[in-house]
């Protein structure tokens, strides 16, 4: 399940706090008078190409670790008694109102998993039956029954009127599963085109393979940070092994720790040998910190201080990893209006954090879009180009819509404020066709490049 609420606070991207302070006596009509008006005729929305995919660097004996906590345990903690998967090709149909975008992406999808994954999956039509039903519905309809969902996939149904009959009996229950033969992904219609592509990545690999998320993984949609947003090597090296011929439904966690040192060395022989080692667990508490500080229905007041935990408890566990960089994000984000000296200086050390390691240099680019703007807020236009241009590359590379065309908008503003007008404009331009795609709606990116515009001194 794809968590509205850490996602919506990861996706949001709201400066507040990071304007120039004015005096209390400034007149409303002098505040933040700086517009941007879209212009008559948007741009196409823009696409991404071809998926650059990178393989895991660590050991085998550590996926491996990964692979048995994934496969073998919900997210609530609860374990799972055997492996369950799909025993033979794999169908998949849409039902419901689908965007036209949202097939596009469900192709190249669909063509990843057999190349990258090694699983023979199709779509069929959608009145035939199938493995797996992608159901259409709005996203009202969606979270009037589960609330904090943007997204979910449930066993057992092949669409949401048996889903919804099914609510609170045994056929849902994921720990009675001894194989998998009928999966529903359902999704909302009415999002931007990135979110439905995000959930179709996350929801089809969950249908397909482990359904837990690990906080611990930097490289992985399986992780409720939601920074990775579209599968990556590491997912798919899972997913490979998840349907490797030496595996099978019903098998316990002990058969199959038993063959995957083989299976990984054989479908990763750069990962070596060696059998699984558990990665580091995240304690409950620092968990509960970080759902309560990110999550909705709290007081501001609480979840601050439950940001405020979450960094002592990872500092107390002499974390340096993206745990401790994840909590000093969370406190960032919670103390901008507080503090916003202290904000930055959480997001600076996170930044450093996630920069000193390649693979988190996604993570480092969410961490410069608030450097990036406080130094535009401060009138540091050289300063906030230079930051946006650290961040756009693996920003690209991780097909992240929202957060490139947010940098280029910074970026647009920052050079008319260095008195480079042309250079802007054509930045500004051609941020807005990114921005179609992940926002969504002409008033949504609007909406954002006035508030990237109102933050500029200029």
């Amino acid at each position: 399940m794809r968590l509205m609420t850490l996602a919506s606070m990861l996706a949001a991207l709201t400066f507040s706090g990071c304007s120039v302070p004015m005096s209390p006596n400034t007149p409303q009509e002098e505040v933040a008078t700086r517009r941007v008006a879209l212009p008559p005729a948007l741009p196409p929305m823009k696409a991404f190409g071809s998926t650059h995919i990178t393989r895991p660097t660590r050991a085998n004996s550590v996926i491996a670790g990964d692979f048995l906590d994934l496969s073998f345990q919900l997210e609530s903690g609860r374990p799972l008694p055997v492996l369950t998967r799909f025993e033979g090709p794999v169908t998949l149909r849409v039902t419901g109102d689908a965007p036209s975008y949202m097939m596009a992406d469900l192709s190249r999808l669909l063509a990843r998993l057999r190349i990258e994954a090694g699983i023979n999956i199709h779509q069929v039509m959608a009145g035939d039956a199938a493995s797996i039903t992608l159901e259409v519905i709005p996203k009202r309809q969606l979270q009037r029954l589960v609330p904090h969902a943007a997204c979910f996939v449930a066993p057992n149904v092949s669409g949401w009127q048996e889903y919804k009959a099914a609510r609170g009996t045994a056929k849902l229950d994921w720990a009675k599963l001894r194989s998998r033969t009928r999966m529903a992904v359902f999704l909302p219609g009415d999002v931007s085109p990135q979110e439905l592509r995000d959930c179709l990545h996350e929801e089809v690999a969950q249908a397909l393979g482990p359904v837990n998320d690990l906080y611990r993984l930097h490289d992985s949609v399986f992780n409720d940070d939601n920074f990775q947003t579209v599968l990556t090597g590491f997912d798919m090296l899972i997913l490979r092994a998840y349907y490797a011929p030496e595996l099978a439904s019903g098998m316990s966690r002990g058969d199959v720790a038993a063959r995957l040192p083989a299976i990984l060395a054989r479908l990763n022989p750069a990962g070596g040998s060696g059998m699984p080692r558990i990665g580091g667990q995240s304690p409950a508490a620092w968990k509960d910190a970080i759902e309560t500080a990110l999550g909705k229905g709290q007081s501001t007041t609480r979840r601050r201080d439950a940001a405020i935990t979450a960094v002592a408890i990872a500092r107390k566990m002499g974390w340096r990893d993206t745990r401790l960089a994840f909590s000093l994000f969370a406190y960032g984000r919670l103390h901008m209006r507080q503090s916003s000296k202290d904000a930055f200086a959480a997001f600076r050390e996170a930044e450093a954090i996630y920069r000193a390691n390649p693979e988190t240099a996604l993570q480092a680019a969410h961490m410069g879009v608030q450097l990036a703007a406080y130094a535009l807020s401060a009138g540091q236009a050289d300063e906030a180009i230079t930051i946006v241009n650290t961040h756009i590359a693996p920003v690209k590379q991780a097909e992240n819509a929202a957060l490139l065309a947010t940098l280029m908008m910074i970026k647009a503003e920052a050079l008319d404020l260095a008195g480079r007008p042309r250079e802007a404009q054509l930045v500004r331009l051609d941020s807005l066709g990114w921005a179609r795609y992940g926002f969504g709606s002409n008033e949504q990116v609007g909406a954002r490049l006035s508030e990237i515009a109102a933050i500029s001194p200029g």
